[in-house]
């Protein structure tokens, strides 16, 4: 490649960081550069090729036709070269790098937050960028290596690595069921105050099974609920289990410590939670032929703590 080419090839793979993010801010953010010197260099290459290569409006940035051939025609090029550059470092020596992590901001204060040091010491040339979210992310678009996430089934582009088996919860407190009666029975859930989990594009349905020993199948019962409270982190509704509010439907890493302590008592315990949470817990990856070695080390470590915390609730 001449030298005269170098600054065109950047400036070719910085066309293709703003396709994926569609604005001048997130792909700076990217780069590490300024908003300016990236609207700077695309309208150099609109110079240097003679055809506008991104239309600008107030909100966004969209590719003209001859842009979206260029980072069309650009774009396997260019994977086959990050591919082969984080190959070679995975080869030079220790695991290195920065990786980037979206996770729930209930799941990553209270479990993923504690295992944070070890990894950090055991591998010092790891740096690690966490994110707190309930927001489902684009990891492409936002440039993440990871998202930690109950997930029930995922696009073709993405890689999911099992971390642990998980559960869902439903709970209240000794206060709550004393004043207001202990379910006998999942039907009883539509006239009793619920705590619910908001989420897009979901019925304020809870789905629970019943599996009985020597008979093939389960019991279902698929049962409208509602209540005073709806909030999209599991950690306020914790708490307003715990104040005594209303019947939670929890995943197991929110409410089970506080159940072993008695602070909350589950609710229709032979009847299990399903559709909701999922039952196990998944680091998820954009699709590569190859799993960068730092984010395969931090996986593995997951994988080894979500191990001894299971056996330490187990004993």
């Amino acid at each position: 490649m001449s030298d005269q080419l170098a600054p065109t090839f950047a400036n070719l793979h910085l066309l293709g960081i703003l396709a994926q993010t569609r604005s001048f801010t997130q792909a700076a953010r990217r780069l590490g550069v300024s908003k300016a010197s990236v609207s700077a260099r695309i309208s150099d290459l609109e110079r240097e090729i003679g055809v506008p290569l991104v239309r600008r409006t107030t909100r966004s940035v969209v590719l003209t036709e001859a842009g979206a051939q260029l980072v069309a025609d650009m774009d396997a090029p260019f994977a086959r070269i990050a591919q082969s550059v984080a190959d070679i470092k995975d080869l030079a020596g220790s695991a290195r790098g920065l990786v980037r992590v979206t996770v729930p901001v209930a799941l990553g204060r209270q479990t993923i937050a504690p295992m944070l040091g070890s990894f950090i010491r055991g591998y010092p040339d790891i740096r690690l960028e966490i994110e707190l979210t309930d927001r489902f992310v684009n990891l492409a678009q936002e440039g993440f290596d990871l998202a930690i996430r109950h997930t029930q089934a995922l696009p073709d582009t993405y890689v999911a690595l099992s971390l642990c088996e998980t559960r869902s919860m439903l709970v209240a407190s000794p206060r709550y069921l004393q004043e207001h009666g202990t379910p006998a029975h999942p039907s009883n859930l539509a006239t009793r105050p619920c705590l619910l989990y908001l989420r897009d594009g979901y019925a304020m349905n809870w789905t629970l099974e019943k599996r009985k020993a020597g008979v093939k199948g389960a019991e279902r019962a698929n049962i409208p609920v509602t209540g005073p409270l709806k909030a999209n982190n599991s950690e306020v509704l914790r708490e307003a289990a715990l104040d005594g509010l209303g019947i939670a439907l929890l995943p197991d890493f929110t409410a089970l410590h506080d159940v072993q302590a008695g602070r909350l008592a589950c609710v229709l315990p032979e009847w299990r939670p399903v559709g909701f949470f999922g039952e196990n817990l998944y680091a998820v990856r954009p699709w590569t032929a190859r799993t960068p070695r730092a984010v395969q080390c931090f996986v593995d470590h997951l994988r080894a703590e979500f191990a001894k915390r299971q056996q330490d609730l187990n004993n």
